[in-house]
């Protein structure tokens, strides 16, 4: 295996917002005001989506579809995606900037990837308008990747779509997808990946498989830290991960054993 060229990371869950809780209040929030109540199991479930694409997803669901037609004896339909996005884009912007914190190991994870001479690039679900905010609150905390790319620059084609990892590529000049990683909390970070040729890498540990807040996850007793990761390391490969790690810190070692051919 060649040396790897570069890291694309998902953005919350992953780099920022343990436990990628922003998004996840303002969709329910959404679903509140249109009067049908979602869990946070549901709600989950698409995370990684372009967001039209997350509600459109929910609204398939057999159980949201069915409280929809009970209460407006009709299907749901693209009226009322843009209609449930009018409330949640809202309720998302005025609670994200308190959901920016950076997550353990991701600094110095990326410092230590630059110093090899790797390239740091970035996927979201956000809008570019939504990571306006979301990359000045990292900036300030020290998190700076060299590209950041979202839907709107890929023609509303977000994940599992790969055209934001190929945006990227283009835009940092990469021409082997063999020798990129793409690293993401989700399960569409591992379609986006594997869809682009990448090398998936799922990260459990502050993920929206888990939904925990940093406060929660560190109350856990260890053995149901260890069920919760055990959780998620399964969906992660049983959705094309090729390797999964529990937390940023153990990053640098997995690209070494990549590019020294081991299994890790």
């Amino acid at each position: 295996m060649p040396n790897i060229q570069a890291v694309i990371f998902d953005w919350a869950g992953t780099t920022v917002d343990f436990g990628s809780t922003s998004p996840v209040s303002a969709f329910m929030e959404a679903f509140r005001r249109a009067g049908i109540e979602v869990t946070d199991e549901e709600t989950r479930a698409p995370m990684g989506l372009l967001k039209r694409d997350h509600i459109r997803t929910m609204l398939r669901m057999p159980r949201i579809e069915k409280a929809w037609e009970e209460r407006y004896k009709r299907t749901p339909d693209s009226d009322d995606v843009e209609a449930l996005y009018a409330d949640f884009e809202p309720a998302l912007m005025a609670v994200l900037p308190q959901h920016c914190d950076i997550k353990p190991y991701v600094l110095d994870t990326v410092a230590a990837l630059r110093q090899k001479g790797i390239k740091i690039g970035s996927t979201t679900g956000f809008t570019a308008s939504m990571m306006e905010v979301v990359a000045r609150e990292a900036s300030k905390a020290g998190y700076n990747p060299d590209m950041l790319v979202t839907a709107d620059d890929t023609g509303g084609f977000g994940r599992p779509w790969p055209y934001m990892v190929f945006e990227n590529m283009k835009r940092l000049g990469l021409q082997d997808v063999r020798r990129i990683v793409k690293v993401g909390d989700t399960v569409s970070d591992m379609r986006e990946g594997k869809n682009a040729g990448l090398i998936a890498v799922g990260v459990t540990e502050g993920s929206s498989i888990i939904g925990l807040d940093k406060a929660s996850w560190d109350k856990l007793p260890s053995l149901e830290q260890f069920a919760l990761r055990k959780k998620a390391r399964e969906m992660f490969f049983a959705n094309g991960a090729d390797f999964v790690i529990d937390t940023m810190e153990e990053l640098p070692k997995l690209i070494e054993a990549i590019e020294n051919g081991e299994k890790a």
